[in-house]
């Protein structure tokens, strides 16, 4: 089960990443098809953020399941605090901020949506675990390998 949340939280990534480009894109236009791509991205981001709050629970590196060795602390340690406190709070504040813009385009205001989107894009690519980042990376497709 664990790999397959994994699959599906990773899938999700793309997804996100593609329709928060297409929904950018369509506040910058003024399109009024941005509450329906925004609704969209809502409900990927709500759904990726419940499998990410089981597996920041109960996976792998999981705050009740993890096997942390001894004399090290979590907020002392990169791996740990990156996957235990960095990931979850870039993430769930990202999953706000595109909450807030889906709100903003049912009102077709465009550029709050196209400012709250951008900051949460940034949010999300800093707390991605992408394969480049030492110690934490992981590759661009993780669960595929692993």
């Amino acid at each position: 089960m664990d790999a397959g949340l994994l699959h599906l939280h990773n899938i999700l990534r793309w997804v996100i990443l593609i329709l928060l480009l297409i929904t950018l894109f369509q506040a910058f236009t003024k399109n009024k098809s941005i509450q329906k791509v925004s609704l969209f991205i809502m409900i990927s981001a709500h759904t990726m953020l419940l499998i990410g709050l089981y597996q920041w629970l109960a996976g792998r590196y999981g705050i009740f399941t993890a096997e942390i060795p001894e004399g090290v602390s979590r907020m002392k340690d990169k791996f740990w605090r990156f996957y235990q406190v960095e990931h979850p709070l870039l993430m769930i504040i990202s999953v706000a901020l595109i909450t807030i813009a889906h709100k903003k385009a049912k009102g077709l205001q465009y550029k709050s949506v196209a400012v709250l989107l951008i900051i949460a894009l940034l949010l999300i690519l800093v707390g991605i675990p992408w394969p480049f980042r030492e110690i934490i990376g992981r590759g661009y497709f993780p669960g595929a390998v692993e």
